[in-house]
């Protein structure tokens, strides 16, 4: 199956070695210092989970050189997704499907604005990875799930097959992926706000008592916001967000807090600042998130 990462950070990066190391042909879509380190030196994952490098891999800042593929695996920041999605259409072919990867609840439909929504696949993914240092990408550990909508369809089949195949990726698919979607939603604006505002991995946030209620209060805020939006989360499934995060590496932070630390873009705005939103819209208190996007707007663009 021809692969391309389109937006090759922690996740695409991630996710495309461990595909092209059980033998998928991916091409990485990259730019500046990173693309050069990739096109120089290949791709390394540094991860308990066994460290990997693939000294040769195609890798590209325009996708005209690559030409249509299989599977785009979509996972730019939110705030590249116009961008990137108006320069897809040399990865597109009739049968190509689009995997967005992304954080928050707009992807989808940022997408369908250039790409045929029947090539669209929706996806939630639980890895905690991030560029290292141009051309390496690490992964502390924890959760390597990903959930994918369309599960009858041939390109997602075909992608769980390659998943299955030692890259140690648990893949699971499902007929509707709009639950899921939501329920990342919340678990991930939860984790983003209080990692970042607090600067401070998930151990010291959870065996603190006064920052354990905060990350609590961010998690219940998001549950009461997702049900007055129709898309409630079943009670059963509550306990998975504490038990996630203590699932963690002590030092895991969100991928929102590293880019704070080193001056980057902030996706605050479709997370928290999305969730304050939705919640003036539907009448639904936020005072936490609301506290989180007003503390980190100030920080949402790059330094420099």
């Amino acid at each position: 199956m021809r692969i391309a990462v389109m937006g090759t950070g922690g996740i695409g990066g991630y996710l495309g070695g461990r595909l092209a190391a059980a033998g998928e042909d991916v091409a990485f879509l990259a730019r500046g210092a990173h693309l050069e380190a990739l096109r120089r030196d290949g791709l390394r994952l540094e991860s308990p989970f066994g460290d990997l490098h693939l000294p040769r891999v195609p890798a590209a800042d325009n996708p005209a050189e690559i030409g249509p593929v299989d599977l785009v695996l979509f996972t730019v920041k939110l705030y590249d997704s116009e961008t990137a999605a108006a320069s897809l259409a040399p990865l597109i072919g009739p049968h190509t499907r689009v995997l967005t990867l992304q954080n928050g609840i707009d992807s989808l439909d940022i997408l369908a604005r250039f790409v045929p929504a029947e090539q669209l696949v929706g996806g939630a993914i639980y890895v905690t990875a991030s560029i290292a240092r141009p051309g390496v990408i690490s992964v502390p550990g924890g959760s390597r799930r990903v959930v994918v909508g369309q599960a009858s369809n041939p390109v997602v089949q075909a992608l769980r097959d390659a998943c299955g195949r030692g890259t140690g990726i648990e893949m699971e698919t499902v007929a509707n992926v709009a639950p899921v979607l939501w329920e990342k939603f919340v678990i991930l604006c939860a984790f983003a706000g209080a990692t970042a505002l607090m600067r401070a991995g998930i151990g010291a946030i959870l065996a603190d008592p006064e920052a354990r209620l905060f990350i609590g209060q961010l998690r219940d805020e998001g549950l009461a916001v997702a049900a007055a939006s129709g898309e409630p989360i079943p009670e059963e499934h509550h306990r998975r967000f504490m038990a996630l995060w203590r699932s963690l590496p002590p030092e895991a932070r969100s991928s929102m807090a590293t880019d704070l630390s080193r001056g980057r873009p902030l996706e605050l705005e479709w997370l928290s600042g999305r969730m304050h939103a939705l919640g003036l819209q539907l009448g639904v208190p936020t005072p936490a998130h609301t506290a989180v996007y007003r503390a980190l707007h100030l920080h949402a663009q790059p330094t420099s």
